[in-house]
Parts: structure tokens; sequence; C-alpha cells
């Protein structure tokens, strides 16, 4: 795991037995962002560039944290194996920091009272993305701050608003929630890459799988496919196609599909459904060549 020292902004690589404590960055990519090879062999990035990394690394310093963690430039993305450690590790990684910094380049003023429903912290794209979901919920403490680097406020003094942009009623406990109902919070959200709107909800979900960016749409029906192998849970079939508003069983009786969604979208009215509480009667789901075999009481 690459960390980049707050005092010095060079890049340092540590085992993950000897991992120091980190602060974390949550932001959206802009197009010119100091990459992990701007920074390797010591490289300095002229100042405009760099102008996030040092307000991250500034407000680490001031917080007393010597390592930062920002997706941008720790991970040397020429490395498809590196790639794929960190996609996989991503939920870990933000689990673990003693804080993340979630900075909100569209929000111009902390001055504005967030709460207001016509905010620009509830207006704020950060809101829309698909991998900063798993970056408001795995870490312990989120700060949020404006495009100037000053506080907005945290996940737990700003919870309900947050509640109310997000729709995520499981916030402080979202392991309780139903997979139907996580996908809902996916929903609305979108990635730049397609196949990216599966690889950034492995963490939510705690499986792995490898990237594979070309895969298109079949990245989220893996990515179901080791969800029902890992959970003792009916809420993956709980989605309803855009299209007429049809049903998993009703699009495969029609031919149209089966009974593995397409995409999150699908989940966007099934934030409300609860898992299924029953005896042991029923035997686990089963994979097999002609699809999944699954019982349920009628």
């Amino acid at each position: 795991m690459y960390l980049l020292d707050t005092s010095t902004l060079e890049l340092h690589n540590f085992q993950s037995n000897e991992i120091p404590d980190y602060a974390i960055l949550s932001h959206r990519w802009s197009g010119d962002e100091v990459s992990f090879r701007d920074l390797q062999d010591g490289g300095r990035p002229n100042l405009v560039r760099s102008a996030k990394l040092r307000g991250c690394g500034k407000q680490a310093a001031s917080d007393g944290w010597h390592y930062v963690w920002i997706d941008s430039c720790c991970i040397d993305k020429s490395s498809s194996a590196e790639l794929s450690e960190a996609i996989n590790s991503m939920f870990r990684w933000y689990r673990d920091a003693q804080v993340c910094y979630a900075h909100l380049v569209d929000v111009p003023d902390s001055t504005d009272d967030p709460c207001l429903p016509d905010s620009s912290f509830r207006r704020s794209k950060w809101f829309t993305r698909g991998w900063t979901l798993q970056e408001l919920l795995a870490p312990s403490t989120v700060v949020f701050f404006d495009h100037n680097w000053s506080e907005i406020g945290t996940k737990s003094s700003l919870y309900n608003t947050i509640v109310s942009i997000t729709g995520i009623q499981h916030l402080a406990d979202f392991e309780e929630a139903c997979v139907a109902q996580k996908m809902s919070w996916a929903s609305r959200r979108e990635t730049t890459r397609l196949e990216d709107m599966a690889y950034c909800l492995m963490g939510l979900f705690a499986v792995n799988m490898p990237p594979l960016y070309g895969e298109g749409e079949n990245a989220f029906r893996r990515l179901q496919l080791e969800i029902l192998n890992k959970m003792d849970d009916e809420s993956p079939f709980a989605w309803r196609e855009e299209r007429g508003g049809m049903w998993p069983w009703m699009l495969e009786r029609s031919g149209m599909g089966g009974l593995l969604a397409r995409s999150p979208t699908a989940f966007k009215d099934s934030g409300d459904v609860q898992r299924l509480t029953r005896g042991k009667e029923r035997p686990p789901f089963s994979m097999a060549n002609r699809g999944i075999r699954i019982e349920l009481r009628l």
C-alpha cells in the first residue's frame, strides 16, 4: 500500500503488516489529477495541478497524521496486478483509515447552511458518484470540506441531512441492510466506466472478483453471482426492470432477460425491501450450468 507523506508529499510503500495510521481522501476526479507517475522517483507536480493534494496533505498534517492515501496518485495503474489489488482492497482501506476527508469541490462556501433544502452541499455531485458510496459508509469518521478546504461538518453532525440526500436509512449500521436495500443506494449513482458500477460495490457486499475492463454489463452480473454464492438472502431478486416495470420472472418468461438485473438502477424502488425471516428448512441456493436453483416459501 502506497501512502503519501503529508510533510514532503513523497510516496512510501508499506507491506500489509507495517501500515501506519493514515488519513484518506474522498473526492470526485477532475480531468487533470496528479498521478502515481507524477510522484514516483520524488517528482513534484506543478502547484495548480497539486492544489487538492496539497490541501489534503496540509489538513492531515494539521490533524496530526503523517500519511494520507489518495486514490488518484497512490495506485500504480500501469500494473494490472496492483490495480486489481487496490480495487479489491479499497473498502477495507477506507474502513481502516483514522479519518476520511470528503472534499466537495462544487461546494464553494462552508458558511452556507448544508441542511437547507437548496444548499450547495445537498446539490453536490459527490453524492451521485458510484465510488463515493463506499467512501461514505466504510470509514467511521468522515469530515466534509468545501472547495477551499473549510470544514462543512461530519457524517455524525450532518447525519439527518445525509440520510435525506442519500436515502440510506442504515447510515450507522449499513451492514444490517439486505442486498436489495444496498443496491437501491447505488441505483441513482453513476461511474465513468460501466464496469466500475459493479466494482465499486464489491466491498459493500464483502465479495472479491478480478476486474475485467471491457466486459461491460457482465461485470454487474458477475457481482450478483458472487453475492448469491456468499449470502443467504433472497432480496437480490427484488428488482424491477425499467422497461414497462417488469419483474424478473416476467422478463424470464417473455425471453427479454433473467433473474439477474442488468444494473443497480433496477433496484431504485427496493429501498424498503426487508430480508425474509424463516426457519432452517429451506435449502441454500445452488448454481448449475442451466441457471440458479432456489426454493422459496409461497
